[in-house]
């Protein structure tokens, strides 16, 4: 069967990578994505941008914080809206820096711990992007909108 690459162009659409950050910056959930005892993490973490950079708290194992800082690591945050079967996703690249001072963290070390990072202790992370990659997908059924 013949590849429709119109179809293919449908299903989804690159962003700059502005517009790739302000729909990161939409959610409070993303995912850091770093190699722990040589074999690949992922981590769910409540995050905010900080002066251009992503912060992010993690709770307890000392492993992870090892693990993390000063390395060069993945975030992730997306959203799906499964009625309109469309949604973005966006993964951003960069180093990971433990922030020893939770005032250093900024906004983010202020906003109370919800959920699964409310307990002790708090290691914060800041991530300047260096690669930032976003798309839009969509339904291949369905038009992009214009």
């Amino acid at each position: 069967m013949p590849h429709d690459t119109n179809r293919d162009a449908r299903a989804s659409q690159q962003l700059a990578p502005a517009d790739a950050l302000a729909l990161m910056a939409s959610v409070p959930i993303g995912r850091v994505v770093f190699s722990l005892a040589a074999l690949p993490a992922i981590v769910p973490v409540h995050f905010r941008f900080d002066r251009g950079t992503l912060v992010f708290r993690l709770v307890g194992d000392e492993r992870v914080r090892a693990a993390l800082h000063d390395c060069v690591c993945a975030f992730e945050a997306d959203a799906y809206d499964r009625r309109e079967r469309s949604g973005w996703t966006v993964t951003v690249t960069g180093r990971a820096h433990c922030v020893p001072d939770p005032d250093e963290a900024g906004r983010p070390a202020r906003v109370p711990p919800r959920g699964w990072d409310s307990g002790e202790p708090r290691h914060f992370f800041r991530i300047t992007p260096e690669v930032v990659v976003g798309r839009l997908l969509h339904d291949t059924g369905r038009p992009l909108p214009v």
